[in-house]
């Protein structure tokens, strides 16, 4: 949109009249079209020198001023460049060399892909106290959701272990996938909200959080058992799959018109439903006959087994259905994998999950990635409010 008080205004004049040919200047002006064009200045890198004045007392000591913070070498980049280097390698998922090659490019700055590593360990390093508080506030939270996803460093496999609510983000790198992990990370050990995630074993051995099972994963399990039914067949993963589909419906409508609980009679028709779909599933692959029919009895019999953990979300509507806001904080390390590869060392994994924990929070309160790196750089981590 145009801006109401550009910053400068350039007035152009016709050079004679369209019609006969006469010249302009000084008739009356009938009109004026504005144009627009927003762009950037020159950019140009500033360099400040601070000059420690020493001076000789009477007594012969001679005293020298305190270099100012930010100014502890003879020669440093400041916040805001050192901000720019982190926005891009850990922001946008550039690799050091590109983030080093897109510095000198755009400003003019020469950088190396070893300097990239050191103002990206230097930030990270002052994040101790956040990611203490972050663990705090998802520990003692009501409401949870737990991922994790595999992550290649060092030439192997690792994984990056997610744990989140609304307002809040937590990323760890570890070698294992399992409860050593989460032992690691400090967060299920002392839960005791709802903790909303897949069905994978390791999470249920905690048992002082209630669970809510991810209907979205539950969906895509019920879709492939679909797809491999006769065309044209009633099957009961449809039939689950409807079900699930209908509750979630009905409770998003009665939160939205604003009443205290979904409708009863309407609530205990699809779960009649839902029960009815995996037993009958449970039933018609009893057999297990081969490996795909093994899967989709396991699937039949936890939908029966964990009725209550997957429909948790249609009695405490604090509670979402599904755990996609997990998966959307911890895809961005499947992005950065995606974009520049593997990460070479471990320590360097452990310096994306603490920025990128930072960023995810910093963005969930409403401060931009910049402004938040900013104050890192700065050496003044931002920290959300206490409530």
């Amino acid at each position: 949109m145009q801006a109401a008080r550009p910053d400068r205004e350039m007035p152009h004049e016709p050079a004679c009249c369209g019609g006969c040919g006469a010249g302009l200047a000084g008739r009356p002006v009938t009109g004026v079209e504005r144009r627009q064009v927003f762009d950037l200045p020159p950019v140009a890198v500033e360099v400040t020198e601070h000059q420690l004045i020493e001076r000789e007392c009477s007594c012969g000591h001679r005293t020298r001023a305190a270099a100012p913070q930010g100014a502890e070498a003879p020669v440093q980049y400041g916040p805001r460049i050192a901000a720019i280097v982190i926005y891009l390698y850990i922001g946008q998922f550039l690799s050091k060399k590109r983030t080093a090659q897109a510095l000198a490019e755009l400003f003019g700055i020469p950088l190396s892909p070893g300097t990239v590593a050191a103002v990206t360990a230097r930030a990270a390093g002052r994040l101790g106290g956040f990611l203490e508080r972050a663990r705090e506030e998802i520990a003692t939270s009501a409401v949870a959701g737990f991922d994790e996803t595999g992550f290649r460093v060092e030439g192997k496999l690792h994984w990056v272990h997610c744990a989140r609510t609304g307002k809040y983000t937590l990323l760890t790198v570890h070698t294992r996938r399992g409860t050593e992990a989460m032992e690691t990370m400090g967060v299920l050990p002392s839960f005791a909200g709802v903790a909303v995630h897949d069905a994978w074993a390791p999470y249920d051995t905690y048992t002082a959080p209630e669970h809510q099972l991810c209907c979205a994963h539950a969906l895509r399990e019920l879709q492939a058992v679909t797809d491999c039914a006769p065309a044209g067949e009633w099957c009961w993963a449809a039939q689950a799959a409807g079900a699930i589909t209908g509750m979630q419906k009905l409770v998003s409508e009665a939160i939205s018109q604003g009443h205290a609980a979904a409708d009863p009679a309407a609530l205990a028709n699809w779960t009649r439903t839902y029960r009815s779909a995996a037993l009958i599933g449970a039933s018609q692959t009893a057999a297990r006959a081969g490996t795909l029919m093994k899967k989709h009895n396991a699937l039949a019999r936890r939908l029966i087994d964990r009725q209550d953990d997957y429909l948790r979300f249609t009695r405490d509507w604090r509670v979402p259905p599904d755990n996609n806001g997990s998966e959307r904080d911890i895809r961005m390390t499947k992005l950065r994998q995606k974009i520049s590869g593997c990460l070479r060392t471990l320590a360097g994994a452990r310096q994306f999950c603490a920025i990128r924990s930072y960023l995810s929070t910093a963005a969930k309160h409403g401060l931009s990635f910049f402004d938040a790196l900013v104050m890192l750089t700065e050496g003044r981590p931002w920290m959300p409010a206490v409530t």
